[in-house]
């Protein structure tokens, strides 16, 4: 009797998009007849930061992965403009030109942040969204940096990015180095999750060294931005189902403990034990199984 075989299936392909003149990627792992779902990395991070659960969910979804500019394997801005407002044009861009509305979005942290800005522009573009982490420094957070005058703040932005223009990227003599600092990163990745997200969010240098794929400036964040009211504004248009995740462990705040849930009118909070700010990393079954009752 001949045993059956099974093949496992391909991984995702890449391709491109244009951008406010910039070439951006994304990965596609295919099934295009079934609904489309993006999946939105955070800050210094990459598109194949999402390999486990895009594998878990291509099999019913249409899922498609962007790098953000200035990260993985998207171009970096001449001029380092890495405001919010270029963030969610690129977001845009991508569902206008794909034709993906209405869409689903999963997104972490920076692209949680950008998909509730732009949901809230669109609300009728997005079917269901889950943002990790993605609301942005915390109400006392705020209060803080408010603290100081606009001139103060516009000064340190300044300075920070002189700073950065002189900065060469890390070097790293070898990929298990690469390796050790991803590890130091996130404490609860388990060894194949951090070599899995180094191999893909580093290349290597003409000397044999190896160097983080994402634009140092992406490190500064602009001082020109809605203001919190404005913002809060945004998160009200929000119609869609929306669900709130967020790591017991991590160092962001919980809306629900912190009152930013009473500006949404759909959302609703899902706090995950044992997670710091990567809960789908961190918690990976957990965080599949409440993405999959949700959607």
């Amino acid at each position: 009797m001949t045993e059956s075989i099974t093949v496992p299936m391909p991984g995702p392909t890449s391709h491109s998009y244009f951008s406010q003149r910039l070439r951006l990627h994304y990965v596609d792992w295919g099934n295009a007849g079934a609904p489309p779902l993006l999946l939105v990395h955070g800050g210094r991070d990459h598109c194949r930061n999402w390999d486990w659960v895009a594998a878990d969910l291509r099999k019913d979804w249409h899922v498609i992965a962007p790098d953000l500019r200035g990260h993985g394997d998207s171009e970096w801005p001449s001029d380092g403009n890495y405001g919010m407002a270029a963030y969610v044009y690129d977001l845009a861009q991508l569902i206008h030109q794909q034709h993906l509305a209405p869409v689903t979005i999963i997104a972490h942290s920076l692209g949680g942040n950008i998909a509730l800005r732009y949901t809230g522009i669109y609300p009728e573009m997005v079917r269901k969204l889950v943002a990790i982490e993605g609301l942005g420094p915390s109400p006392k957070m705020i209060a803080e940096r408010f603290l100081t005058s606009p001139a103060e703040r516009m000064q340190k932005w300044i300075e920070d990015r002189r700073k950065l223009a002189g900065r060469m990227p890390r070097r790293y003599a070898t990929i298990e180095d690469a390796f050790r600092r991803m590890q130091e990163e996130n404490a609860h990745l388990s060894p194949e999750q951090a070599r899995h997200l180094t191999v893909h969010g580093a290349n290597q240098n003409e000397d044999g060294t190896y160097s983080w794929k994402f634009d140092s400036h992406v490190r500064v964040n602009t001082p020109e931005n809605l203001s919190q009211a404005e913002l809060e504004q945004l998160w009200a248009r929000i119609t869609c189902p929306t669900l709130l995740v967020y790591g017991r462990e991590s160092w962001a705040s919980n809306p629900q403990e912190d009152g930013r849930i009473k500006h949404f009118t759909t959302a609703r909070v899902a706090a995950f034990e044992g997670a710091g700010h990567w809960v789908h990393h961190d918690k990976t079954a957990e965080f599949l199984a409440a993405v999959r009752d949700f959607l």
